[in-house]
């Protein structure tokens, strides 16, 4: 599967791993072809960096994301699939939504969340 949406856990990762074989991982995965961010994403890593960094650079981490992810909204599928796997998995509203966008686009959903592992509606993978 080579379309992949990106769970927040990857930005920190990206943005912020000290660990240079994960580095070296990350680097690797930028060239899948289809790389997909849901726009929650976009949200938790923006209130991540505006915490820890500022916004200034809250802003500089979605430009970077804008450039080789291409953003998904959350239209009206993707918000009631995200209420269904919420409701069944007992999931976080930011969790389902990623899900749910991996679900609508066939993606594969690259995340070390434990949370994703439950959700029998896609695949998970790591780095």
């Amino acid at each position: 599967m080579n379309r992949a949406v990106y769970d927040s856990r990857f930005f920190v990762e990206f943005f912020y791993s000290k660990d240079i074989v994960q580095r070296k991982k990350i680097e690797a995965e930028k060239k899948r072809k289809d790389k997909f961010v849901s726009s929650i994403t976009i949200h938790e890593i923006y209130n991540i960096s505006l915490a820890r960094e500022g916004r200034e650079v809250a802003k500089l981490r979605v430009i970077t994301i804008r450039q080789d992810f291409k953003i998904i909204p959350v239209d009206e599928q993707i918000a009631q699939l995200s209420a269904e796997l919420r409701h069944k998995y007992n999931l976080s509203m930011g969790d389902s939504m990623i899900a749910a966008t991996a679900s609508a686009l066939s993606a594969v959903c690259i995340t070390d969340d434990p949370h994703f592992k439950q959700i029998n509606e896609i695949i998970t993978q790591w780095i």
